[in-house]
């Protein structure tokens, strides 16, 4: 034992220095000894191997499925109820790193709610995919020299079952690496026989309220796909193209008319040119009659409100079977409607004949140069604007006029818009609502009929012989008006959303009363990406409501895309695609969930790195060893033994801390903060657990008796605790360490993921344990300043108040074992500070660390004053630039703030440098 001048100085037994990681001697030895003991863990955790292991564990125990209230039989629902649905990924689709983000973000709060003791539904399933699905097989076909019409319409339906038992399970089960907790018993698909009659259902009541008609309206056309898309399903880009200004002659030869179209090929069948009311630049036209050019056809001049006076030249050609604005102003106005381009995008024999059957971009070119031959081509300007491109297969679409089926969509968007101004549901983030509202505000009737095969059929039949549309749930025999049984039915299967739109309640059994749809409907949340609010939610929104009064979901959560570091959207032409399954295979699951997790919040696109995945293995791997070090460590330990007795300010602290995690982590989870809940967990157990606590237990461990002993309890109790907290992030190295925990420390669970979820508990003592950390960081940075060799044991003096003396000077061992410290002593009051010594502020008083005998003072001053030099260079350029006029005069704002902000860093840093080198002469 050193002793000092004031007679206050305490050291370190001989004998017990750092070894063993930080450890004393007789420690390594101790630690050792009970590295035989049975709970031993293995040394490395390798995630492939527990992984499998327990994800076969939690489906044979049926952990899964939602758990009925203690005691009760089947039909109880006493226990509380939280049920979701997954967004039912396409049968055609492979997991990409959205998909593991929607369903880590679902699985965090399905597996936290199951372990508060909800009963929890989370339903899985795969959406049929319509286009998407039936353009792959049609890809096989080609390959074989066929094509579907070849085939038939049945053997090719047999192709595509056949293909999606092939295929159609590789993303649920490539979710199932993932660890998703989802119900695997109750897995729906959107042709199933329950669904499909749902789906049925719901069309002939719609039918019959008036609310689903069949007409001729233009409808966005995809001539690839050779079928009708909904609004949504084109994606509008902007494009360079022109602005062509043709001449209309005057049929009674007073002049022309100009008017401007991005499409000239479509003026073939035009039927009128319309004009504003107001504009007086036309008011003596309207009435008259343009010949239309190519043609040898006349038609109208008309006004109408609906055009745009600041377009173009204010003078509007009016196609009525190819653009939506001027099908209405032919409604309006009672003009014919010509089709001229059809379902192949050629021009039909309604065009003049020098241009049917030409492709419509060679009839483009054909009707300009006979237009600028004839002198009818004004002129022509570059024009940027949104073209139309069917979203399943990029090609432009093309609005045609053509029989459809259509909901209307009026009173519908109506009762779901004034829900969600109301709250129902809830969107997380609240900014989303809005945008939802946005759609549901100007919308228009929805095209739900599509030319192909793969999909429901529209329960719809034509009589032959008097010309009935029967609309019924199941095939009718006879036409209810003739008594004939020639009735053709509808070729045209429903829009793939249509269905979509039903999922939250037809999964549940409806339209029959289940138990499940009683128990789990409405569901509690939604968990999706922004970019299909449109697509589905809105519709799942006003179905759920027309069809149970009900709103599908209390909340809806919202997430954005996972883009690459560098920020950019991953895409196969960018090359910068990763595969969840290369990040599982390299890393493990639960590395991959826990960096999706940190950082995210809701509504906001989160960036993907390899340096982020590698962190969240190590983090992993961090609490595997911590709880290698418990295990060891376990003898004795009953966690059912009453009060803990002579329990060290360590222990205190931890508990502390855990139910501060605890209460935060709660609360991030209730308002979906998932990144923040992830951030508290992973400072929790790396800073509080495994840097503080693990390494002060190992100084109460050596003081044996009941401190050792409370310590291991404490070591144990807070282990567990903090595995069952961190269960729904990482729920696989979870599992793996609980399951290797004594039953007296984890209970009598048969698995972590049906555990209790840790209660916040009321905040402990923290004060003594917080002022030893900032003696140990004040020490330890102290020492990091003059690069003091870790193995070398320092001496530190003090000026602290009485009562923090009283507290440093008790548990000293915890300063000399984590600050690599021989001995503490304080100076008195009439002492001066001690020469050529490092000084730093604690809570009641300062810390010094004399640097005598602990370093070369001659070598620490030449490098301090190597350093003063070097500072001092940059500085001059910093003010160098600050001082010319130049820069000052051309640079922006934020660039002359950072330059400033880099002068001050380097003053501060120099000013340091010298405080040092001052205190050291």
């Amino acid at each position: 034992m050193v002793t000092g001048k004031n007679g206050h100085v305490f050291g370190l037994d001989a004998g017990i220095g750092m070894g063993e990681g930080g450890l004393g001697k007789a420690a390594g030895k101790l630690f050792r000894r009970r590295r035989t003991c049975i709970f031993s863990m293995e040394q490395r955790y390798i995630a492939g191997d527990q992984e499998t292991k327990w994800y076969e564990f939690w489906l044979k125990e049926g952990l899964f499925r939602p758990r009925e209230a203690p005691g009760t039989d089947a039909g109880d629902t006493g226990r509380r109820t939280y049920s979701v649905v997954i967004p039912p990924p396409n049968v055609t689709g492979i997991l990409h790193m959205g998909h593991a983000l929607n369903a880590t973000l679902q699985d965090v709060l399905v597996r936290w709610k199951r372990m508060r003791g909800y009963a929890v539904l989370w339903l899985p399933g795969m959406d049929h995919a319509g286009i998407h699905t039936q353009m792959k097989v049609e890809e096989e076909l080609r390959a074989e020299g066929l094509d579907r019409h070849q085939v038939g319409r049945e053997e090719f339906i047999r192709r595509v079952w056949v293909w999606k038992e092939k295929y159609g399970r590789v993303i649920l089960d490539q979710l199932r690496h993932l660890g998703v907790s989802c119900d695997w018993e109750r897995e729906r698909f959107t042709l199933d026989e329950g669904l499909s009659r749902a789906v049925r259902e719901v069309f002939v009541r719609l039918y019959r309220e008036g609310l689903i008609y069949r007409g001729k309206r233009i409808i966005n056309w995809c001539p690839c796909c050779r079928t009708a898309l909904s609004d949504i399903e084109v994606d509008h880009r902007e494009e360079k193209g022109a602005l062509h200004h043709l001449r209309y002659p005057l049929a009674d030869g007073g002049g022309c008319v100009v008017v401007a179209t991005t499409r000239p090929e479509t003026m073939l069948g035009d039927t009128a040119v319309a004009v504003h009311p107001e504009d007086p630049r036309y008011a003596a036209l309207v009435g008259r009659e343009v010949a239309l050019p190519l043609t040898g056809r006349r038609i109208p001049v008309l006004a109408d409100a609906a055009v745009e006076r600041e377009f173009g030249t204010g003078a509007v050609k009016v196609t009525p079977a190819h653009d939506p604005t001027d099908f209405e102003i032919g409604e309006r106005h009672g003009l014919p409607r010509l089709v001229v381009i059809g379902e192949d995008a050629r021009m039909t024999q309604a065009a003049p004949s020098a241009y049917a059957g030409l492709d419509r971009y060679a009839c483009r070119r054909a009707v300009l140069a006979d237009l600028d031959a004839a002198g009818l081509l004004e002129k022509v300007e570059e024009h940027v604007h949104a073209v139309g491109h069917c979203t399943k297969c990029g090609t432009v679409i093309e609005p045609l006029l053509s029989d459809q089926w259509f909901v209307k969509m009026d009173p519908l968007a109506a009762d779901a818009a004034a829900a969600v101004r109301e709250g129902r549901p809830r969107f997380v983030p609240e900014r989303f609502a809005k945008l939802c509202l946005q759609w549901m505000d100007n919308v228009r009737d929805w095209c739900i009929s599509r030319q192909i095969w793969w999909g429901h059929r529209i329960p719809a039949w034509y009589c032959d012989v008097c010309g009935t549309t029967v609309v019924e749930a199941e095939a009718p025999e006879r036409c209810p008006v003739c008594g004939s049984d020639q009735l053709r039915p509808d070729p045209d299967v429903l829009d793939t959303w249509f269905s979509s739109a039903l999922w939250p309640f037809s999964t549940l059994g409806w339209p029959d009363e289940t138990r499940d749809l009683a128990r789990f409907y409405p569901t509690s949340l939604l968990v999706t990406a922004y970019d299909i609010i449109f697509f589905w939610i809105a519709r799942m929104i006003f179905q759920g409501l027309h069809l149970t009064g009900e709103v599908p979901f209390a909340d809806v959560l919202i997430h954005g895309i996972v883009r690459d570091d560098q920020g950019r959207k991953m895409s196969k032409s960018l090359g910068n695609g990763i595969d969840p399954l290369e990040v599982i295979d390299r890393y493990g699951a639960d590395a991959l969930r826990f960096t999706l997790l940190t950082g995210n919040s809701p509504g906001n696109d989160l960036r993907f790195s390899w340096e982020r995945a590698e962190n969240a293995h190590h983090f992993a791997n961090k609490l595997w060893n911590a709880a290698r070090f418990v295990t060891m460590n376990l003898d004795g330990v009953d966690a059912a033994a009453g009060e803990i007795g002579a329990s060290s300010p360590a222990a205190r602290w931890i508990r502390t801390r855990f139910a501060v995690a605890v209460a935060e982590v709660d609360g991030h989870l209730e308002g979906y903060e998932l990144g923040e809940a992830a951030r508290v967990v992973r400072e929790f157990i790396w800073g509080d657990y495994c840097d503080w606590f693990v390494e002060l237990a190992k100084v109460d461990l050596r003081a044996g008796g009941d401190t050792a002993a409370a310590t291991r309890r404490t070591l144990a109790e807070i282990l567990e605790g903090t595995l069952r907290l961190a269960h729904p992030f990482m729920p696989f190295v979870t599992e793996a360490i609980w399951q290797q925990l004594p039953p007296p420390v984890r209970g009598a669970a048969s698995s972590i993921s049906v555990a209790a979820w840790p209660e916040p508990a009321a905040p402990g003592e923290e004060e003594i344990l917080t002022f030893l950390q900032e003696v140990i960081r004040t020490v330890r940075n102290l020492r990091a300043e003059v690069q003091v060799p870790a193995n070398r044991r320092a001496r530190v003096v003090c000026r602290l108040d009485p009562e923090r003396w009283r507290v440093l000077r008790e548990f000293r061992d915890y300063v000399f074992s984590l600050a690599a410290v021989e001995s503490v002593e304080l100076l008195g009051e009439a002492d001066a500070d001690p020469p050529k010594a490092m000084s730093g502020r604690v809570p009641g008083g300062q810390v010094f660390l004399p640097l005598e005998n602990l370093l070369d003072l001659e070598a620490e001053l030449a490098r301090l004053a190597k350093e003063e030099n070097e500072l001092g260079r940059e500085l001059g350029k910093v003010a160098a630039k600050l001082e010319n006029a130049g820069f000052m005069a051309k640079a922006p704002a934020e660039v002359v703030a950072g330059v400033r902000a880099k002068e001050a860093e380097l003053q501060a840093r120099l000013e340091a440098v010298r405080v040092r080198a001052e205190a050291l002469r």
